[in-house]
């Protein structure tokens, strides 16, 4: 990754000798290795902060205008602290714009500011790049402004700002993820209470790789609206009108028999969520105990049901996550993310890296795409990395 310092200092000619001028944070990429697909009727993921980032960089100006700059696009945006307002044209700037909204309706007093972002975590492929934008922002504005403020409360309002923003739910996971990650632990993500477990991870001697499919993905949002609309109404009518209801409450039962009246789309939908909140907790167990054969089983295992039941695989993800399955030293595969194209990880011994790597040649020759490959570790959460 470019060094954000110098590369800031130069693009708005910040006096290199004022050492608290410039405030630089840094958000991680994450993994969702087991459950995304739940949210936000289930809530609960197996995840992993990863050594991919995003740095964010602020400095103050004399006037009222913001200014964003990203070196690693040649891209450079613009506005105003009183027209601070969502505009698809600046794409990128959106994400650090929600951050500025956050500490502006808390009141914080604040004069035009300077940006500068870069980053290493791969694009649209399910690993959290804009949530990282948004937290790497908000932290290096915190202390910027030198506003006090918890994790939590850090959390709660940049999720308004995003709601404010991009008119959408945010993804409150992922800014937990971003602020609570530890170095060599897995995190037992609760959304809805917004709590994490850290659990140490078993596997330092190996090895985490993505696959990035590079399939185009169309029509994404079309789908995944339908399978949200098939599982609310699965949960009505598991509920059969008890309150509050969430698919949490019924995973200790079995419902492959008491779902057999159920329309069979939102019979399938359903059963893979209660299933995933199943994995989840007997992934927690596992890890606890080292148990690597029951984890491995479960990770295969979410991975034929988000194929099987859920629907969101393809074959080119399918055929990656076989070839992982079928080499020795693998300890589990999966893809990862919204699905149809995208992502896969899998988990890998240090030894078996090298033939696994000969077993993905195939992958362009067979359907015409040159796939990404990348080597992450599990890694610590946000910081400020530089004032």
């Amino acid at each position: 990754m470019l060094d954000i310092g110098p590369i800031h200092r130069r693009e708005y000619e910040v006096d290199a000798g004022r050492s608290d001028s410039v405030v630089i944070a840094q958000a991680p990429g994450r993994i969702h290795f087991l459950g995304e697909h739940g949210a936000p009727l289930g809530g609960l993921y197996l995840s992993a902060a990863i050594d991919r980032s995003i740095k964010v960089a602020v400095s103050p100006r004399r006037d009222n205008s913001v200014r964003f700059y990203a070196p690693d696009l040649g891209e450079r945006k613009r506005t105003t602290l009183a027209n601070l307002k969502y505009k698809r044209e600046d794409r990128w700037a959106n994400y650090i714009k929600t951050a500025i909204y956050l500490f502006a309706e808390l009141g914080t007093p604040m004069k035009g500011m300077n940006f500068t972002i870069i980053g290493d975590i791969p694009p649209q492929i399910g690993l959290a790049s804009s949530s990282a934008i948004e937290v790497a922002a908000a932290v290096a504005l915190r202390g910027f402004l030198r506003v006090k403020m918890t994790e939590q409360d850090l959390i709660g309002q940049l999720a308004v700002a995003h709601r404010f923003f991009f008119e959408e739910e945010p993804a409150a996971a992922d800014y937990l993820i971003g602020l609570s990650a530890r170095s060599g632990h897995f995190l037992l993500v609760d959304e809805p209470n917004l709590t994490v477990t850290r659990i140490p991870s078993p596997f330092s001697r190996c090895k985490i790789i993505l696959m990035d499919s590079c399939v185009p993905r169309l029509g994404v949002d079309a789908e995944m609206a339908a399978r949200r609309e098939a599982l609310h109404k699965g949960l009505e009518m598991l509920a059969q009108g008890r309150e509050g209801a969430n698919f949490r409450d019924f995973a200790a039962m079995d419902l492959v028999n008491s779902m057999g009246n159920f329309p069979e789309e939102i019979r399938r939908r359903s059963l893979h969520v209660v299933q995933e909140i199943r994995r989840v907790l007997d992934a927690e167990d596992y890890l606890m105990r080292g148990d690597l054969p029951g984890f491995s089983r479960l990770i295969f295992h979410s991975h034929e049901s988000l194929r099987d039941l859920y629907e969101v695989s393809c074959p080119e993800i399918d055929w990656m996550v076989k070839r992982a399955q079928e080499t020795e030293g693998v300890l589990g595969a999966r893809m990862t993310g919204q699905g149809f194209g995208g992502c896969t990880y899998t988990i890998i011994k240090n030894e078996a890296v090298s033939g696994y790597r000969q077993r993905l040649d195939d992958y362009e020759r067979i359907f015409g795409f040159h796939p990404g490959i990348y080597e992450v570790k599990i890694t610590t959460g946000s910081k400020v990395v530089a004032k």
